[in-house]
C-alpha cells in the first residue's frame, strides 16, 4: 500500500449556491474524500456568484454544515467591487478573475476593470486567472506590471506553456496549473462507453469544456514541460447527465474522483513519478495559495489494483464522466484527515461539517 499526502485540489465547482441539483458541499467533499483529496479550494461563479461579503458568507456557511474535507471559498472579480473583495481577501482562498468570457456580476469587458483589482487586492494572497491564450500573455503582463504573483488556471495549449516558461525564466511572478482531461484527452479523443441516454462523448455536449479539449500537439508539449507545471487541479465542474446531452450542453466535467488515478497510471507507465504528484498537489499548492498543515493526514492507494473507471460508482451527484470505461491503475483505500478515518474500501466515514475553512 503506497501511503501519500492528502491532496489538495485549487479549483473546484461546487455548485452551490444555485445549482445543487448537480453538486452541492456535501457530495464534492465525498467526490473530494473518495479521490484522495483532503482540500478543495472552490469557484465564485455560482448563481449568485461569490463577490460581496454577503455572498461569501452564504457559501462559507453551507461548507461549515455540510463540507466534510477541509475547504476554502474564492470571491470573484467583478467591474466595481475591487475594495470589497480586497477587504475579504482574509477569508477568502483568493481572487478568482475571469478575463475571458464569464456572465452577470463577474464579467470584465476590459482592461481598465482588471487595473483596480491588481491595485487592491493585497499581494500576500493569491489572484487567479482564466485567462486563455491571448488573454493569459496580458494577465502575465499584468504581474509583471504590477509586480505581484498571479497563478494561471488550467492550461492547455502549447502555445501557453512556453509563455509561461519564458515569463518564469525572466522572474515574472506566475504559476500555472494543468488538469487531467487536458493531459489526458484531445480534442479527437474517441468516446469512451456511452450510457444508454448518451449521445456518445464523441459527438456531442460531453465534450463540452472550457478551454477546449486541444490538439494532440498540445497535450506533447504540456506533458514535455511538466517541469514548468506547479500544480495538478480538476477544475471540477459537474453538469447533469440531462444538461450535457441537451441541445445547448454547458461546459464542463467532472474530476475529482479520476485526478489521482489517471495520475497513478500514468506512473505506472513512467510518465511521471510519485514525487512529481505530492510536489505539484501537495507542495506548491499549499505554497501558492498559503494553506495551512493538515496535521495526521494521509491517503493510502493500492498501486496494483487494475479497473474502470464507472460512473455509476462514484460520489458526485453528476452522474457521468468523461473518462467513463478507461482503464487505469491505482485505487484509493483510505483516507485520513486530522487523524480520523474520512474514507475506507469505497466508503465515506467523515461527517458533514467535519471539513474546515482553511482560512
Amino acid at each position: 500500500m503506497l501511503k501519500l499526502p492528502g491532496l489538495i485540489d485549487p479549483h473546484v465547482h461546487v455548485r452551490e449556491p444555485g445549482g445543487t441539483h448537480k453538486e452541492d458541499w456535501d457530495t464534492a467533499t465525498q467526490a473530494a474524500l473518495a479521490g484522495g483529496v483532503t482540500t478543495i479550494l472552490a469557484m465564485p461563479n455560482t448563481r449568485p456568484p461569490i463577490f460581496d461579503e454577503a455572498t461569501l458568507n452564504l457559501a462559507l456557511d453551507a461548507a461549515k454544515q455540510k463540507a466534510r474535507c477541509d475547504y476554502g471559498q474564492y470571491v470573484g472579480a467583478g467591474p466595481d467591487n475591487a475594495d470589497i473583495v480586497a477587504s475579504l481577501a482574509p477569508k477568502a482562498a483568493g481572487l478568482k478573475m475571469y478575463l475571458d468570457s464569464t456572465f452577470g456580476e463577474l464579467r470584465l469587458d476590459d482592461m481598465t476593470l482588471w487595473m483596480p483589482h491588481f491595485i487592491n487586492f493585497p499581494k500576500s494572497a493569491p489572484i487567479v486567472l482564466h485567462s486563455e491564450s491571448r488573454t493569459m500573455a496580458a494577465g502575465i503582463l499584468f504581474a509583471a506590471v504590477y509586480d505581484r504573483p498571479v497563478h494561471i488556471a488550467h492550461i492547455s495549449l502549447k502555445e501557453e506553456i512556453l509563455l509561461i516558461k519564458a515569463a518564469k525564466e525572466r522572474g515574472i511572478k506566475v504559476t500555472c496549473e494543468v488538469c487531467p482531461h487536458h493531459l489526458f484527452l484531445t480534442k479527437d479523443s474517441p468516446p469512451p462507453l456511452p450510457s444508454p441516454k448518451s449521445i456518445g462523448f464523441g459527438g456531442g455536449g460531453r465534450k463540452e469544456v472550457r478551454p477546449r479539449l486541444a490538439t494532440q500537439e498540445d497535450v506533447d508539449a504540456l506533458w514535455a514541460n511538466m517541469d514548468v507545471i506547479d500544480c495538478f487541479a480538476t477544475d471540477h465542474a459537474p453538469h447533469t447527465v440531462e444538461e450535457k446531452d441537451s441541445e445547448n450542453p454547458p461546459p464542463g466535467f467532472p474530476g475529482l474522483e479520476t485526478l489521482l488515478p489517471l495520475l497513478l497510471t500514468a506512473v505506472s507507465e513512467s510518465r511521471l513519478t510519485i514525487d512529481e504528484i505530492i510536489q505539484k498537489s501537495v507542495v506548491n499548492p499549499r505554497k501558492i495559495f498559503n494553506l495551512p498543515e493538515q496535521p495526521e493526514t494521509w491517503i493510502e492507494v493500492d498501486e496494483t489494483t487494475e479497473y474502470e473507471i464507472k460512473a455509476a460508482e462514484q460520489f458526485t451527484r453528476c452522474g457521468w464522466t468523461p473518462f467513463e470505461g478507461g482503464k487505469v491503475k491505482g485505487k484509493v483505500r483510505k483516507v485520513v484527515l486530522r487523524g480520523k478515518t474520512a474514507f475506507e474500501d469505497g466508503k465515506v466515514l467523515a461527517k458533514q461539517g467535519y471539513g474546515r475553512n482553511v482560512r
